[in-house]
């Protein structure tokens, strides 16, 4: 059900801003509800009634430097549109901090499903499944064939050291949350650092890339890639990195990340990495490194936000489990680094 000013949205305010902004959108009084699942920016849907949109703003405490960046996320989404990556409309940003706290962005509410558990997908059988996840991995391909400069994002990142500005900046990001010992973590930033691959053809990456950030359509399509939020211009397989991340990082399922792996039908590390070689053309012959990265910043991002719960600065459900994570992730990574 909808409410009156849901945390962190000043609706009233927001009405204001549109009617500014986007004179005629808006038809009638706002109503709108934080919706449930992300574990950063906060994500809202609001109506007048007739019309609805999506609202994004940063978490309401605690913002790691760097990220949470409005109007990147914004850009990239705008640059996106009209090529084979879907991405809801935008209609309008604003980096004003006084109008409800902080800088957000509208788009277009995209309808769809975001598949977070083996129970959602197990009602699709396991050949829908499988399908679903290897469209998932054509589209990621898709994204990394964009060509930046046609689409006006050829500034958009620094390509050159881009690996090595990563570690370093999510070292940063785990300085920032310190808050617990974390047996291995240095360990792993110093393993990462002293161990850089070669990166190939730059491409625009999307830096948090998995099945809950897409949404699905009712005939099993991709109807539009969410959480652009990391997005810069960088190496690839950082992307393909995340997706086996999230669904081979050994991770309890009820440890409060996603356990879609468990579906009957899901496709397994191989077949996932086959799929992608196959429809981008890229070398994926030497993962170690790139899971050991992405373990590391799955752990740090993860650490964030168990940062930010125990100052009591999240909304939602569930962020109580997210700190038994972190332990898991930084072995895990530990372990691909040594395979």
């Amino acid at each position: 059900m909808s409410v009156q000013n849901p945390p962190g949205l000043d609706l009233r305010r927001l009405r204001a801003h549109l009617d500014a902004a986007r004179p005629g959108l808006v038809g009638g009084e706002l109503t709108g509800e934080l919706i449930e699942g992300g574990r950063s920016n906060l994500t809202y849907t609001v109506t007048d009634g007739s019309g609805r949109w999506v609202v994004r703003r940063p978490p309401l405490g605690h913002v790691l430097p760097t990220a949470h960046d409005m109007a990147r996320e914004h850009r990239v989404v705008s640059a996106l549109a009209g090529t084979d990556v879907p991405v809801p409309g935008v209609v309008a940003l604003c980096e004003d901090e006084s109008v409800i706290g902080a800088r957000f962005y509208v788009m277009d509410f995209v309808p769809g499903t975001p598949y977070r558990s083996a129970g959602q997908l197990g009602a699709l059988g396991p050949e829908r499944t499988r399908d679903l996840v290897l469209r998932l991995v054509d589209t990621l391909a898709d994204l990394h064939a964009v060509d930046p400069a046609s689409v006006g994002l050829a500034d958009f990142g620094r390509p050159d050291g881009f690996l090595e500005r990563q570690v370093r900046r999510w070292g940063r990001q785990l300085a920032a949350s310190r808050s617990r010992e974390l047996p291995g973590v240095d360990e792993l930033r110093d393993r990462l650092a002293a161990s850089l691959p070669e990166s190939g053809a730059a491409a625009v990456v999307h830096g948090d890339y998995r099945l809950d950030n897409a949404l699905v359509d009712e005939e099993d399509r991709i109807a539009a890639v969410l959480d652009w939020e990391m997005s810069t211009l960088g190496d690839p397989i950082t992307d393909l990195a995340l997706v086996l991340a999230y669904t081979s990082g050994g991770l309890p399922s009820d440890i409060g990340v996603s356990d879609v792996q468990d579906a009957p039908g899901f496709p397994g590390a191989d077949e996932i990495v086959a799929r992608y070689a196959e429809r981008s053309g890229r070398d994926v012959s030497d993962l170690g490194w790139y899971l050991g990265f992405a373990y590391f910043k799955l752990a740090v991002i993860l650490e964030g936000i168990h940062y930010r719960f125990i100052r009591g600065k999240t909304v939602g459900a569930n962020f109580e489990r997210i700190g038994r994570a972190v332990p898991v992730l930084v072995e895990g990574g530990l372990r691909r680094l040594s395979e």
